[in-house]
């Protein structure tokens, strides 16, 4: 427990003397209480006599060096948060290291100015939070009692690593695979939690919109700018800034990106003035950057910029063994959040769901139990439960010349025809196609058809 009497203390940790008289000046001027070691073995040695409550460290060092020391701090004081310092030439050491549990990295020469504000904000948002290893998870996400495969315990792993820094993220990963839900865990997990989690939806934006929706406008800079607008970037300041499909932003602004994200300052469309904001990003996307790079679609340097550290989510055919806790999870999860009385899994059904490849991954599973759950009978869930027979095998028989049609249009015009045919009566509608009344009006909510308004057809 912090001693709020006494003013924080920083552990400068470095071989070069110049550095620690540098960062000595620079953070007592600040009214920090500054400890000083020319070695790993010196740090391990304060820290077991004064009370720290952040670490500066050089990452190569003689005889201990910066990695070996994390490791020890982690071991002992696990949540004291440590900030490396490194040539651009150890940079992947730097990365390695925030995977391992270090807060983030500056690169030499440093601004001291600017990595002292990096300081006092972290030790801002360390003061106290509990460690992360003690904050709870999500309620809704795949976290450890959701997933069994190997390669996703590694990646929740990491992700408890990587939440306790700021450093930006690139998330990879096919559509439906829980990316957004990895950067909300990322987000949950670290010391800006209290503070907004705001979701920009690069793919589904405008690019003409996407600029005032993230930088913001001021009123009269373009034609329906009645009001000033704060954009969603200064709306994160403090908190993360989550870009999703930020491969499919335009080439100008991904300049504007880059800018910001190197100077940490925004300037809204039509305005003069520029406003610092700080953020952390986490950037996903299921496009190939690689390739966008090499067609020249997108700027490698922003790339290097948002992948300081890269998590891949596998897709779900891959990680198989995890289909039964999710299962059972979703099964759980909608079953409560319905009021319904929770459903059985009949004994074939689990090795039907698992051999399935789910192109959709995690969502279209999600989707599937929810869909299934209304029209299963007698409250089991079976295999025919989510391939309604009944509809599909009508519109199979009944497509014709609609076989242009996907299945969800043909299902569709086939439960209007059964409509018409028992005059919008729901009740004898279903029973023309041998389904529920439950499954008929979980469809007729799903295509948003009309039923009061059918006539019976002549």
């Amino acid at each position: 427990m912090k001693d709020n009497n006494h003013p924080q203390a920083v552990l400068v940790v470095d071989d070069d003397r110049n550095v620690l008289e540098v960062l000595d000046a620079r953070l007592s001027s600040c009214g920090l209480t500054v400890h000083k070691a020319d070695g790993g073995r010196k740090a391990l040695q304060i820290l077991k006599t004064r009370r720290i409550d952040l670490v500066v460290s050089d990452v190569k060092m003689p005889e201990m060096d910066g990695m070996a020391l994390l490791s020890e701090i982690i071991q002992t004081q696990p949540g004291l948060p440590v900030i490396f310092l490194t040539a651009y030439a150890n940079v992947p050491d730097a990365v390695k290291a925030v995977k391992s549990g270090a807060v983030d990295y500056v690169e030499k020469p440093f601004d001291g100015k600017a990595l002292t504000e990096k300081i006092q904000l972290i030790l801002q948002d360390f003061e106290g939070a509990a460690p992360a290893q003690a904050i709870d998870p999500l309620p809704d996400t795949d976290t450890d009692d959701h997933v069994k495969s190997p390669a996703m315990k590694n990646l929740h792993g990491l992700v408890k690593k990587v939440a306790r820094s700021s450093v930006n993220v690139l998330i990879l990963g096919e559509s439906g695979v829980g990316k957004e839900r990895v950067a909300n865990q990322i987000h949950q997990l670290g010391p800006r939690r209290k503070n907004p989690f705001v979701v920009v939806d690069c793919g589904a934006t405008p690019a003409g919109l996407l600029e005032s929706e993230l930088f913001g406008h001021v009123k009269g800079s373009f034609t329906h700018a009645v009001s000033d607008k704060q954009g969603l970037i200064e709306t994160a300041d403090s908190g993360t800034l989550f870009l999703d499909e930020v491969g499919n932003i335009s080439h100008e602004m991904q300049i504007r990106l880059l800018r910001f994200i190197e100077d940490r300052t925004i300037r809204r469309i039509g305005g003069l003035k520029g406003t610092p904001v700080d953020c952390r990003i986490i950037a996903a996307t299921n496009a190939d950057l690689d390739e966008a790079i090499k067609t020249g679609r997108f700027r490698e340097d922003l790339f290097f910029r948002l992948r300081v550290v890269t998590l891949t989510i596998p897709p779900l055919r891959e990680r198989k063994a995890d289909i039964p806790l999710l299962v059972d999870h979703f099964t759980h999860q909608y079953c409560s959040q319905h009021g319904v009385e929770l459903v059985s899994i009949a004994e074939e059904t689990m090795p039907w769901l698992c051999d399935y490849s789910w192109p959709g991954n995690v969502r279209e599973l999600k989707n599937a139990i929810e869909g299934g759950i209304v029209m299963c009978r007698d409250n089991v869930l079976r295999p025919d439960d989510f391939h309604p027979v009944g509809i599909t095998e009508t519109c199979q028989d009944r497509m014709g010349d609609e076989d242009c049609l996907s299945l969800e249009e043909s299902e569709k015009n086939t439960i209007v025809r059964a409509l018409e045919q028992t005059g919008g009566v729901q009740k004898e509608a279903a029973k023309v196609l041998g389904i529920s009344r439950r499954a008929i009006h979980y469809k007729i909510k799903k295509y948003g058809i009309d039923a009061g308004s059918i006539k019976a057809r002549h």
